[in-house]
């Protein structure tokens, strides 16, 4: 069951599970915290595990009126933070949420960074974010909704046994009855907040991971190698026949990836004889 805070802009919800080492997890447009499902439980075995669901997504507060741009998103988390006395944290972000993740790190301290399929640089917001954004009022309906989600994970996912009408129904369902914030939200997608941070970014000193699907067609692969290439000692995992969400197409794949990850480059704990990964390329950054 997701707990509540009241922050300066609205109620956030959140899930708060296990007890250790936190570990923040940021879900991107046009989904909530149900994006890291299958990750909740086994991190939860070594972590506390703080998954948000930002302001205007999800189970959150839909103000009509709060600024929902990723700064003003990472400024939410770092209240809730805040209020339940975690102070450091890696922060794993996918899509927007990467851009959360990524200011967390940049001006608030984050420990370690995994970004999934992020946002980055100033190559966003793509084309069909641009085209959400000019909906007239008259045309913002729950069936829009609807017919735009569907798409999106049509899209985003390569492995269409994967695409089900629970998963449809999950990530439309927090905008019915009020379809005009999946479009504020969409128009908070603005470009802003990571442009011209390519200097800081190049000296992030904290252990960064990138988790790319190599047909992702919204920030494609070459965002992903961009990255690689700009932040020293980073590592790039590229995963074959996976898109944008690759929590979807490759979940079973990324949640013992990412907690061997975590656990070698962040908690610097002992080896936990994890299964290999065959099918993933792992580039290093040297």
């Amino acid at each position: 069951m997701k707990q509540r805070f009241a922050g300066s802009a609205g109620e956030l919800a959140y899930v708060d599970e296990g007890d250790g080492p936190a570990v923040v997890l940021l879900h991107g447009f046009p989904t909530s915290s149900q994006l890291w499902r299958v990750f909740v439980p086994p991190l939860a075995a070594r972590h506390r595990v703080i998954g948000p669901d930002l302001l205007g997504y999800g189970d959150s507060a839909k103000p009509t009126d709060a600024d929902l741009s990723i700064s003003a998103q990472a400024g939410y988390v770092v209240e809730l933070l805040e209020h339940l006395g975690i102070e450091e944290f890696p922060a794993v972000g996918h899509d927007v949420g990467g851009g959360v993740a990524q200011l967390l790190a940049l001006d608030t301290g984050a420990k370690a960074l995994v970004l999934l399929d992020s946002i980055a640089f100033d190559v966003w917001p793509i084309e069909g974010v641009r085209m959400l954004q000019a909906t007239e009022p008259d045309q913002e309906t729950e069936e829009l909704v609807a017919s735009v989600v569907r798409l999106s994970l049509d899209l985003g996912i390569a492995k269409k046994q994967r695409l089900t009408d629970e998963l449809v129904e999950g990530t439309v369902r927090p905008f019915a009855g009020d379809p005009p914030a999946f479009f504020r939200a969409a128009r908070a997608i603005d470009g802003r907040g990571l442009g011209g941070r390519d200097d800081e970014l190049a000296t992030l000193d904290v252990p960064v991971f990138l988790i790319w699907g190599e047909e992702d067609p919204f920030m494609p692969v070459e965002v992903a190698h961009r990255l690689n290439e700009l932040i020293d000692g980073s590592t790039l995992a590229l995963l074959p026949g996976c898109s944008h969400f690759v929590t979807e197409d490759a979940g079973e794949t990324l949640v013992p990836l990412v907690t061997e990850w975590l656990r070698a480059q962040y908690l610097r704990e002992p080896h936990g004889h994890a299964a290999a990964q065959p099918l993933i390329q792992l580039r290093p950054r040297t």
